[in-house]
């Protein structure tokens, strides 16, 4: 496919390297000289500089020959133009990144429409969902539902006291045979990620990502070290829009919140907007009032403003008196090395969560995408077609790439933990663990077409 991306930030420029990874022939519009740069430095793509805007700008990177527009930059009036430019010029599929609430609702649906935008991003919710399940999974970093909610993969360092620490697949494999309820789909050690086999042995400070059943998630967070109960004192730091969703869905879940924002008339709106929810006016970063705010007593804090340094300051000040769990939201991911080093629980990227709704949106056949801030690797969910040489076949018969794992099988709403004897059918929904350049004959194997 030929895809041309609006805008060079993070969330462009993530989208652009994932989809070029996978061999389509992807063009960048920017422009900002610097970030168009560093695509240009990065990225293996055609580099176009000036305005999403501008005809003889989108002409010069392949408009007329476009199968997807990716509207991305921070601006939603260049998004929404760049998409009707797109329909104007026959691309069959557009994507818009729209953050303006009166420009998502319902009163604006006309004007997608002529536009033509077939998938509206929301950074804001996207982020604010990530957050919601991570905090039903305390001290996971990472978490990701599939399958229709029977199948949960979870991400977290191995503690040093967990009893799958010290220990090979193959032995842990032993134990719970015949029926597994979870599997090791991918290991981080170092800068390293594998798809590990049997005779990994797994280490304390391996970053694990396991593909579990749901009704097995109390028993796998056991066996990896993470013992805490479900948060129910929650501090949100920053007031915006993904903050306004979290307070609202956690105090609807009975959890007690407080909001932190430092505008006085934000402050007050939010006062009267949110039910249940104590906001307080001041800066994320003045400790005392953090302080007498307890925040070192609640469960959770999330810090969630537009500044990656006042969001990792805080998390830093609340950990330092105890609070159990800290998260973080980073635009920028220049800091992300020196989070676990100095004890922050886990990094959020609106640019990784904007850029899987894009990607299962590109995939034909691909129902969900999980990407990560930490590890060279996927986890996707696919549905295999009726028509695919993979039905009736056993998944040893696949012939499917080393750097690939297919975890788990959703079948007529049951999921199993997949095996080399398990036997595919059509419909069945597979989770795979696969390194991004094998994604490409994933979707092969199995027949998936390139259009969605």
């Amino acid at each position: 496919m030929h895809i041309i991306v609006i805008g060079a930030g993070e969330v462009g420029s993530y989208v652009a390297e994932i989809l070029s990874k996978e061999g389509n022939d992807v063009a960048v519009v920017e422009q900002h000289r610097g970030r168009l740069r560093r695509v240009q430095e990065k990225l293996d793509v055609l580099t176009v500089l000036g305005s999403g805007t501008h005809p003889d700008v989108l002409r010069e990177a392949g408009i007329d020959r476009a199968d997807l527009m990716v509207a991305v930059t921070q601006v939603d009036e260049v998004n929404l133009i760049a998409c009707l430019f797109a329909r104007q010029h026959g691309v069959e599929r557009a994507v818009a990144r729209i953050e303006a609430s009166c420009l998502r609702g319902h009163e604006a649906a006309e004007l997608r429409d002529a536009v033509g935008a077939d998938l509206v991003i929301d950074p804001d919710r996207e982020v604010a969902h990530e957050v919601l399940d991570l905090l039903q999974f305390p001290g996971a970093s990472e978490v990701a539902v599939m399958g229709g909610g029977e199948v949960i993969v979870i991400g977290t360092k191995l503690a040093e006291d967990a009893p799958l620490a010290n220990r090979t697949l193959h032995d842990i494999a032993q134990e719970y045979e015949p029926d597994w309820d979870f599997l090791v789909g991918a290991v981080t050690r170092g800068a390293d990620t594998i798809i590990p086999r049997g005779d990994q042995r797994l280490l304390p400070d391996d970053t694990l990502r396991v593909v579990c059943k749901r009704r097995a998630r109390r028993e796998l967070m056991g066996l990896l070290g993470l013992h805490r109960g479900i948060p129910r004192r929650v501090m949100l730091l920053g007031g915006g829009r993904t903050a306004e969703i979290l307070a609202d869905e956690l105090a609807q879940r009975h959890a007690e919140v407080t909001l932190v924002e430092h505008n006085p008339e934000r402050a007050h709106e939010l006062a009267e907007r949110l039910d249940g929810v104590m906001v307080l006016q001041g800066e994320i970063t003045d400790a005392d009032l953090l302080t007498e705010a307890d925040i070192g007593e609640v469960d959770a804090v999330v810090a969630l403003t537009g500044e990656d340094d006042a969001n990792i300051l805080a998390c830093l000040y609340a950990k330092s008196l105890g609070a159990k769990e800290t998260i973080a939201v980073l635009h920028g991911l220049s800091y992300r090395r020196l989070l676990d080093q100095v004890g922050i629980d886990v990094a959020l990227s609106p640019r990784i969560a904007s850029a899987n709704a894009v990607l299962r949106f590109v995939r034909g056949g691909v129902t969900a995408v999980a990407t990560f801030l930490a590890g060279d690797f996927e986890v996707i969910e696919i549905e295999v077609p009726d028509s695919s040489q993979a039905d009736g076949q056993l998944v040893s018969d696949l012939g499917l790439p080393k750097d690939v794992l297919i975890g788990a099988i959703v079948r007529d709403g049951k999921a199993q933990i997949a095996r080399g004897w398990s036997e595919l059918r059509g419909r069945d929904h597979l989770v795979v663990f696969a390194k991004p350049q094998a994604v490409v004959q994933v979707r092969r194997i199995f027949g998936l077409s390139s259009e969605s």
